[in-house]
């Protein structure tokens, strides 16, 4: 991997990188013939529009020198690079892809697009953040949504409840070496951006015979009660769901209060690792946990509420059947021994889970459910739940680009057709697969 870096504010995106020799030596070469220079940053702030970051991805073509031509393209087109990183392409082994992270303003992108074009594959570009590609008065109504996964910063230090705070009939509210230790996770987490290394905690004594005992109580529940298939403190619902739509998962350090075990009544690091890990380590539901993050973005604060409700009844309090029989599999009941009881039990009010209906239920947070919602399988509640986030109204669509961590939004002809064009490498893929296929089997 080559990295220019040049002088002015660098944004810190990246993507996974192949270091290989070879490619490192062929790059480094073509990079040193060509002479960049830098654009005098006090002419261009007088001359053109304000700048803002934008990001591209392109495939060059297996010839000698290609990554110079391309290059040169921003240099004649006045867009100074800041962040430069290669690798062997995923989709055609003959390619390089090169990532760019620049400062252009929405003139400068949309020419430097029309020349790489007839140069390279374009990938991917991203508009500057002060570029809008909705109509302007269109976005008036869109709430703000994070565009890039560094925008998260902002989302994570919004907490609502539960950080060093606590309620006066919290079981540690009286406990003044408990909310100590809660303000130091509250401390540690709100001082955390993304991109840091993640701090080790050492947790004491106390804790870790807290967690002994849930662990122990749940695991003598989980054969009966469980459903057998894999499935700071609290954010806002949309705060919460932005995260999800860049394979972030927001939770909790600090390890329920000793006194009472068996039921906390806020998500505690026991119910992250019971509860949501064993989840989000099954592919199928990640994705499906991203999807419905993505769902999100940009929506009116009604549809942000009644997706996260039903999310909170399926994903945290969901019940299931199995042969026949009552099943949890939501984090919340897999993480409560005295809730995951009480749901099973003759006492709780269990109806059909309709999105449709579930969105309309009051979430109880510091109590047990006043109902819980049952499916047919876990599957069919992952069916119903991506049915009902198509249905939230939005003047766009919202598609998550895994090489920038960032999100692409599309509403138009040039955002859609740059998919079209990532989608027709896909499909030389597949049809290059299926022509071995052919061959092999000699029709």
């Amino acid at each position: 991997m080559y990295l220019k870096k040049l002088e002015g504010p660098r944004r810190g995106r990246s993507f996974d990188s192949i270091n290989i020799a070879f490619e490192e030596k062929l790059l480094n070469n073509e990079i040193n013939k060509a002479t960049f220079t830098k654009i005098d940053e006090k002419t261009e702030k007088s001359n053109t529009p304000e700048k803002g970051g934008a990001t591209g991805i392109f495939s060059l073509k297996n010839e000698v020198g290609g990554l110079v031509k391309a290059l040169k393209l921003f240099q004649e087109n006045h867009v100074n690079l800041v962040h430069i990183e290669s690798r062997k392409s995923k989709r055609r082994n003959s390619e390089f892809e090169i990532f760019v992270d620049c400062d252009s303003d929405h003139e400068q992108l949309n020419k430097i697009i029309q020349v790489l074009r007839k140069q390279v594959n374009v990938v991917n570009m991203e508009p500057p953040d002060n570029s809008c590609l909705l109509e302007e008065g269109n976005m008036d109504s869109v709430p703000w949504f994070p565009k890039r996964i560094l925008d998260l910063d902002n989302c994570a230090n919004r907490v609502l409840m539960y950080g060093s705070d606590l309620d006066a009939d919290h079981p540690g509210f009286k406990d003044n070496v408990y909310r100590n230790r809660r303000k130091y996770f509250a401390d540690l987490a709100m001082s955390y951006k993304h991109g840091d290394p993640i701090p080790r905690v050492e947790f004491t004594e106390e804790e870790v015979k807290t967690w002994g005992v849930v662990y122990r109580e749940l695991s003598k529940l989980y054969p009966t009660h469980a459903c057998r298939e894999p499935v700071a403190g609290y954010l806002s619902p949309r705060d919460f769901l932005a995260g999800l739509a860049y394979r972030v998962f927001h939770c909790t350090q600090y390890v329920r209060h000793s006194s009472d075990p068996l039921y906390t009544p806020e998500p505690d690091t026991c119910h992250e690792l019971l509860g949501h890990v064993p989840l989000l380590a099954e592919p199928s539901f990640a994705q499906f946990s991203q999807e419905i993050g993505l769902a999100s973005l940009g929506a009116s604060d009604e549809s942000v509420q009644k997706l996260s409700t039903c999310y909170f009844f399926t994903v945290e309090f969901g019940l299931c059947k199995q042969e026949g029989k009552l099943r949890a599999y939501g984090a919340g009941l897999l993480s409560s021994i005295s809730e995951l009881k009480h749901a099973l039990s003759s006492n709780a009010s269990i109806k059909p889970f309709d999105p449709k209906v579930t969105c309309k239920q009051e979430c109880m947070i510091t109590t047990f459910q006043d109902v819980y919602f049952v499916s047919d399988s876990f599957e069919e509640a992952k069916v119903k739940m991506r049915e009902f986030a198509k249905t939230i109204r939005r003047p766009f669509t919202i598609r998550y680009n895994p090489y920038t961590q960032s999100v692409d939004v599309l509403k138009d002809t040039p955002s859609i057709n740059s998919v079209v064009e990532e989608l027709r490498h896909e499909l030389d893929i597949v049809g290059d697969a299926l022509s071995r296929l052919n061959s092999h089997l000699g029709i």
